[in-house]
């Protein structure tokens, strides 16, 4: 099945802590159905130092379940995804508007 959500897409996040905020996904997993949203998701890391990082607590975005986010359509408000056939091409729409994201 064809990914309704993708890398750079913006989208805001519906349920959860994070409920209401904003971002951009950095990294989608369609096997386990999640997403990385770039300031979403935050939790705490302690890594140890190496010649390339300083260690300690490091902040990072843990994956959020696809079903929590939804797509930000083009006046900003939340949209689910469609496909369609464009000629003989197939694209994603925004079900609230009909635009071709």
């Amino acid at each position: 099945m064809a990914a309704k959500l993708k890398k750079g897409d913006k989208v805001v996040v519906l349920t959860g802590k994070d409920k209401g905020k904003e971002g951009t996904i950095s990294s989608v997993d369609p096997k386990s159905n999640k997403a990385v949203v770039d300031g979403i998701n935050i939790a705490i890391r302690a890594t140890r130092q190496t010649q390339q990082s300083q260690g300690g607590r490091i902040p990072k975005a843990m994956p959020v379940d696809l079903s929590n986010i939804a797509l930000l359509d083009a006046n900003g408000k939340p949209t689910r995804v469609g496909f369609k056939m464009d000629g003989d091409k197939k694209v994603r729409f925004a079900k609230t508007t009909g635009d071709v994201i």
